[in-house]
Order: structure tokens, then sequence, then C-alpha cells
């Protein structure tokens, strides 16, 4: 078999790169073995504002420019609904929060995004005394449902291989990749927190933040809007809601522990003031670095084996535009941002 790219990994950022191979007509196969948990249990949400310190998100125009058309393309392409436009609303906890959000609001990459009417508090079963400042161009991504289809239609075109990747069954020439019984042009390792079993690629600083989520069913509620306070509160819809995240250094595996869910529960209990059933919790592994910038770009040594990796907890939001950095540093020589050059770190 020969085509012009190996993908290994199907996660967001693995779906991304398939999707811009798709548009310029390339042929490609991607391997997914279901070892990473990240971007199938993820709150999806994307949102332009670091909502901890009222910060503007890297490049977050030119990410929500480059990515919605993408999803909105997806959703028509399988008849679903992967997009959903909700608001993201803070709750504030002093007058001093509310001044740094005016504050933050007159700032370069934050006046787009920051709604300085301030909403009143109509919802009986959340304690939010000091008023709601309310971001805009946010909403929530269901990655699950997305990276589940995406997934079921590279298999029907028989452009997934389902099987975990044999990094000693790979030949590098000088100007293919061998795996197999498959010829490539390109390698491009999209693999998440997988990548510290990767022998080309594990020397990046890739560091990985676990994260748990519960999913709990609160009928008195009735929340329209995703609410941010201590944790996240996420509409799901049929009264469910979904309540994250946490952020574990130590733990690198996709195991839910009891510490977690008391830790979010205890979050969650000191704004909301209604009865809930807790459903489910999940975990995953998010791909993170230092810096907090993707890991992109071109092995030192191997000139046709690439990476894609480090989207931390902004996959949704960041995917496609890294996604087009990368295949226009290989297919037209066009620069990575220095930001996001896996080079940054060599």
């Amino acid at each position: 078999m020969k085509v012009d790219y190996i993908i290994v990994g199907c996660g967001l950022a693995g779906v991304a790169f398939s999707e811009k191979l798709k548009a310029k007509n390339k042929s490609f196969v991607v391997f997914e073995d279901s070892s990473q948990q990240s971007s199938i249990v993820a709150g999806g949400l994307y949102n332009p504002v670091t909502l901890k310190r009222f910060t503007p998100v890297w490049k977050s125009e030119e990410q929500l420019q480059t990515a919605l058309p993408v999803y909105n393309k997806l959703e028509k392409e399988y008849n679903v609904t992967l997009d959903y436009k909700i608001p993201v609303i803070r709750r504030f906890t002093s007058l001093e929060e509310q001044n740094n959000w005016f504050e933050a609001s007159d700032k370069v990459g934050l006046k787009p995004f920051l709604n300085t009417t301030l909403i009143d508090n109509n919802n009986p079963k959340i304690d939010a005394q000091f008023k709601l400042g309310e971001v805009l161009s946010t909403g929530r991504l269901d990655t699950k449902l997305l990276v589940e289809k995406y997934r079921a239609d590279l298999k029907t075109k028989n452009c997934l291989i389902e099987e975990s990747f044999d990094y000693d069954a790979l030949s590098i020439g000088h100007d293919c990749v061998i795996y197999k019984n498959i010829n490539a042009k390109h390698i491009v390792f999209a693999e998440g927190f997988g990548l510290k079993q990767n022998p080309y690629f594990n020397n990046l600083p890739l560091g990985g933040t676990k994260g748990q989520l519960l999913t709990i069913h609160a009928p008195d509620l009735k929340l329209d809007y995703v609410l941010k306070s201590s944790v996240f509160v996420i509409p799901l819809g049929n009264h469910n809601y979904r309540v994250g995240s946490t952020y574990e250094q130590k733990d690198k595996t996709n195991t839910i522990t009891s510490e977690a869910r008391d830790m979010l529960l205890d979050k969650l209990k000191t704004f909301i003031k209604c009865d809930f059933e807790v459903l489910t919790q999940v975990a995953g592994v998010r791909p993170t670095v230092k810096d907090r910038k993707p890991l992109v770009g071109r092995h030192q040594t191997f000139k046709n084996m690439y990476i894609f990796n480090g989207l931390g907890s902004r996959g949704v939001m960041i995917a496609p535009y890294v996604a087009n950095q990368l295949y226009n540093f290989i297919e037209n020589n066009v620069a990575i941002d220095a930001e996001i050059d896996c080079s940054r770190f060599y």
C-alpha cells in the first residue's frame, strides 16, 4: 500500500490533520488503539478567555475562525449536532473579581469576548451574590461523538487500522517511511500522552495532566449556560451536566478515583443549592507542555517524520489551527509559528 501520510492517533489532533489531508486530496491511513482517552472524555468547551485570571487565549480569534468551519462541515457530513452554541458564564465571588473583569475587558485580545454588562443571578439554585459575567463566542463540542463518527467513517473507507503502532517495525528511508506493508511519504505522530512511549519524540517535555469529570443529573438546576466557578458545570441536555475538571500531575492513568470525585463534589456544593445524582465519572490524561503551547514540527534527524501534540485542555479550539500550520510546513515549506514549533526544545 502506498499513501502520502501515516497518522498515528485519532483524537482531536488526528481528526484535525486527517481533515486537512482530505481537503487537499492526500491519501492516508490512521493507526488508533484507543489507549488515550483525553479527547473522548473532555468537556469539549471552546472558550477564548482563561477565566481564572481573565487573560486571552493565544491566537484565540484565529483559532476560532479556523476551527468552527471544520466542525460545521463534519456536522453536515455526518448529519449530527456536534457544536452547541452555549454561553460561558463566570460566577464572581467578590467585588474585586468584578473590577478585574472590567479591567480585563479593555485589554487587547479580550475586548471582543468579555461582555461588560453584568448579569443578575435569577436562578435560586445557584449562589451568585456578586453577579455573573458572560464570555462571548463560546460553545461546547461533543468530542466523544465527533471522534466516534470520525473513526467509523475512516473504517468504512479502509483508512483506519485499529492496532497499536509498533515503532520497531518502522523503517526510515531517504524520501519515505515504510511500516510493514505501508509505504508513505510522511508520518505524523498525534498520540497525545502516548507520545511518552514513542522512541522518536519522547525526549520532548510532554508532561501530561490527568483530568477527571463527573456527569450529574439535577432536574432542579435548570441551567441553559455553562457556569464557571471553582469547577465548570456544562449542560448536556435531559437535566444532565458535566462537572470538572481536576488537574492532577502525578497520576498518569485513566483510572477514576474517589479522591477526585469528592473534590469535585465539595467544590460543586459551594455554589449549587439543589439535590443531584452522580451518574458517571471518567478520566483521561491531557497532553500538556510546560509553556502551555503545542508541540508541532519535524524530527531533528528524520525529515519525513513529524509531531502534532501537546494540545492540553484546549484541543477543540487549537487542533484545526495547528493542523493548518503543520500541513503548510510539510507541503509548502511555510515556517511553523515559533511559539509552537517543537524545535524550540531542541
